[in-house]
């Protein structure tokens, strides 16, 4: 595990709960440790136990450089950036959704779908610039991450962070992250700054 991720303790965790006011829960991954091994996809899937289709943690592969001479010696690197719901502070899908079955939770920042009152008419992904949201053929009705709330409840991180092989994703307060990043390492944090405010971080 390389020195920038500090592990971020249980009691971090744990103080965040405790704060008082609106939170906001996020996570944080170190890009240029990550291997592309798919490994928190696997665990989302496993924890969430999503269809064949339906992935809320996605992985997706971006090339750079280029190889135009066979001569000399390529230069060509392979970026994997994971892509969870952000958990936006100004969130498309929610404006989106035409049966208010989408909201963003006050006390913790978590974006949640109510299937209840979805009818998977698949406006939210349509409007998430991030094509996020994913249509569950099987229960007709849009699925997210949800950060693993169910898990957060008890104490507990999300599936992605605890399956993670390289540990290069963090879960916490989104303030606690920015800090603890900032305190870490001098390089490169990345945080969201168009219209819908995303809270994952990504540092490189």
């Amino acid at each position: 595990m390389s020195e920038l991720g500090a592990f971020i303790p249980q009691e971090v965790i744990e103080a965040s709960f405790k704060k008082p006011g609106p939170k906001q829960y996020t996570l944080w991954v170190d890009l240029e440790h990550c291997i592309g091994c798919q490994s928190c996809t696997m665990g989302c899937k496993g924890e969430n136990n999503t269809p064949v289709g339906v992935d809320y943690n996605r992985v997706i592969e971006v090339e750079e450089g280029e190889f135009k001479d066979s001569k000399e010696k390529p230069d060509i690197r392979v970026n994997f950036i994971p892509m969870p719901c952000m958990h936006c502070g100004k969130p498309a899908c929610l404006a989106a959704c035409p049966v208010g079955a989408i909201e963003k939770r006050k006390e913790d920042g978590i974006v949640l779908i109510n299937k209840d009152k979805c009818i998977g008419c698949r406006y939210c992904a349509w409007a998430c610039p991030f094509g996020h949201p994913a249509f569950n053929a099987e229960a007709k009705v849009m699925e997210k991450c949800t950060l693993c709330v169910h898990r957060l409840e008890k104490g507990l991180k999300p599936a992605c962070v605890e399956t993670c092989t390289p540990k290069v994703r963090f879960f916490g307060e989104m303030s606690e992250l920015i800090k603890i990043m900032r305190e870490k390492r001098a390089q490169r944090v990345m945080v969201g700054s168009t219209s819908t405010q995303p809270s994952v971080l990504y540092s490189k």
